[in-house]
């Protein structure tokens, strides 16, 4: 997905969804991780197990290598299981907390850290199932986790909105492999 340019005015309802297919599996041999790969075949974002050696950090890297994010867990939380993630590598300043929540339909909650003017959201759904959405505050779709056809839960895709930045979409995906999926990439990552 381009940015538009300075100053150019973009029309949320022109643009089209980024459409991501993410497979649950490392490019690199003998590591667990995510290889995600754009509407044309082209590699768009990797996981890689080596960038964990604690079982408690994920990176999410760029189709280049270079961070996008950083998701990882933060210990005895009181308001739960909790996931921060920070921009790039730096993990003094979180962007965003994603919370597991067990009330009602909500499975998640991504919530803007101190000091971002971003948005709060809010997932519901089945992970496991690979079948769940991201609300923004008003209650808009903004990106979709759907099953692909025929090749079960290690593959499936990512729909992404128009307004929400695709890796931060990923990101949540991240987070939520860790809250939800068993095993997780982290924890088979910590015990291999």
């Amino acid at each position: 997905m381009v940015p538009a340019a300075p100053g150019a005015a973009v029309d949320r309802a022109e643009e089209a969804p980024t459409t991501l297919t993410v497979w649950r599996k490392s490019l690199l041999f003998d590591c667990k991780g995510f290889t995600v790969y754009d509407a044309k075949g082209n590699l768009a974002y990797r996981v890689d197990s080596y960038a964990s050696e604690n079982g408690d950090e994920v990176v999410l890297m760029d189709a280049a290598g270079r961070p996008a994010f950083t998701v990882r867990r933060k210990r005895f939380s009181l308001q739960g299981e909790q996931w921060l993630v920070f921009a790039g590598e730096e993990t003094r300043r979180p962007v965003y907390a994603i919370r597991r929540n067990g009330r009602g339909k909500t499975m998640a909650n991504v919530t803007a850290c101190a000091g971002g003017t971003s948005s709060s959201y809010e997932v519901e759904g089945s992970y496991a199932r690979r079948c769940c959405v991201l609300y923004d505050g008003e209650r808009r779709t903004v990106a979709e986790v759907r099953p692909k056809e025929v090749v079960g839960t290690d593959v499936f895709r990512l729909v992404v909105q128009p307004g929400l930045g695709v890796s931060l979409a990923m990101a949540v995906v991240v987070a939520l492999e860790q809250m939800f999926a068993r095993p997780s990439l982290l924890r088979s990552w910590s015990t291999a």
